[in-house]
């Protein structure tokens, strides 16, 4: 990042005034008669309903509209453990998307608690507040255990975004790339650079839409992640492969997809030369790729590429999912945020790239020529305004067909 940037960017969460949110009210408090219905003694009404039916909560109060995305700090944007208050800017950032392209009002509250069981217990404590839950750069291995602990001891929907967000849109991405490149989710080789929440979610949610076991080669930090390993935390080792393959170009070698959730050029064009004819590369090491791209159409020509980034084609963008799963699932007051809800919105946006664009995206990019579904256009842009509707609604649908929804 240039200084200039860097002094613009510090410039924009300084002025005029600090941080990126501020609390609205949303009722009149001019007269007395505002000021008693808003407070004593009318606020005594809503309090009973309340008491009497907890549903009520979602009727008299923000519940029905509000997240809280909550983060210890350990695993901050790619910048790694830098604590609870330091992510705070993030956890802001997280709020004003919530607000931008689902109207969903959200408390950012970061934790000073490493220590998963503490963490667990305080989210569990202060949860009646909202209507969801979306947990943020929370490190692996710890954050699964996290997840899995709030979805069984609440009723309300919990979304660790940086597991399940990519892992749709990476899902979404695939699905169409695949079809470009005429190819089919049961013949083909993947091979995930990357063990942490991402990565292993994704190849979970790939699974899930009948990708086979035996069909992924998952690769950390030590190579590939092997049923020999004895090193392996029980999420590695559930996707541990059978191979005599050891290394990242071992493992690509023939391979049709790369999907790297690592780090910045640890793909070389040697390996990229070695994939199958017409290969899939999602290099979304955010800023800089695992590969660059001008290597990636210098090597290849029958590639398809997209990125975490939004100066490239085919950005890779947790945006396009997780206001509008909790859009649906808000709106529908669902206890929690399900496989089959994750589904519908990867079906949904994966569909949405074949309409279509309208022109106020095409204004919004500074486009002169019609995006149309191709190599270079494989999801939707962020600010394509049929994501709301059309997301939103499917995972509604999928939540009440699921028997997860209360209304």
């Amino acid at each position: 990042m240039t200084n200039d940037l860097k002094k613009a960017a510090l410039d924009y969460h300084a002025l005029p005034q600090a941080g990126k949110l501020s609390v609205t009210i949303t009722k009149p408090t001019e007269t007395q008669r505002d000021l008693a219905l808003a407070y004593t003694p009318g606020v005594a009404e809503p309090v009973r309903a309340i008491y009497a039916n907890p549903d009520d909560a979602y009727r008299y109060t923000l519940k029905s509209n509000l997240v809280g995305v909550i983060t210890n700090g350990t695993a901050v944007l790619g910048l790694g453990n830098m604590g609870p208050l330091a992510a705070k800017p993030v956890m802001e950032g997280k709020a004003v998307l919530f607000k931008r392209f689902a109207n969903i009002d959200v408390f950012d509250i970061e934790i000073d608690a490493t220590d998963p069981f503490t963490f667990i217990n305080t989210v569990a404590r202060i949860a009646p507040t909202f209507g969801g839950i979306n947990l943020e750069d929370i490190q692996g291995p710890q954050c699964f255990e996290i997840e899995e602990a709030l979805i069984e001891c609440l009723d309300i929907p919990v979304f660790h975004d940086d597991q399940h967000g990519t892992a749709i849109i990476i899902l979404a991405g695939l699905l169409n790339a695949l079809e470009l490149q005429q190819k089919s989710l049961a013949e083909i080789k993947v091979v995930c650079l990357g063990a942490g929440a991402a990565g292993i979610a994704s190849m979970r949610l790939l699974i899930a839409a009948g990708l086979r076991r035996d069909q992924i080669i998952l690769v950390d930090k030590q190579g590939v992640i092997h049923t020999g390993r004895t090193d392996l935390n029980m999420y590695k080792f559930a996707l541990a492969a059978q191979t005599d393959k050891r290394t990242l170009a071992e493992a690509l070698d023939g391979a049709d997809v790369f999907i790297g959730v690592s780090g910045p050029n640890l793909m070389t064009a040697e390996m990229l030369a070695s994939m199958a004819p017409r290969p899939i590369v999602f290099a979304l090491s955010n800023p800089d790729p695992e590969i660059e791209p001008k290597i990636v159409y210098q090597v290849r020509k029958d590639v398809i590429l997209a990125t975490g980034r939004s100066d490239y084609p085919n950005q890779v963008n947790n945006v396009l999912c997780f206001p509008y799963i909790f859009r649906g699932a808000l709106d529908v007051r669902a206890k929690r945020i399900n496989q089959e809800m994750m589904m519908a919105a990867a079906h949904a946006i994966c569909n949405l790239a074949k309409e279509p664009v309208p022109e106020v995206v095409l204004k919004g990019y500074e486009l002169t020529t019609n995006l149309t579904f191709g190599p270079l256009y494989i999801l939707p842009k962020p600010i394509d305004p049929r994501l709301l509707p059309v997301v939103s609604s499917a995972v509604a649908k999928a939540a009440r067909e699921t028997g997860v929804a209360r209304i």
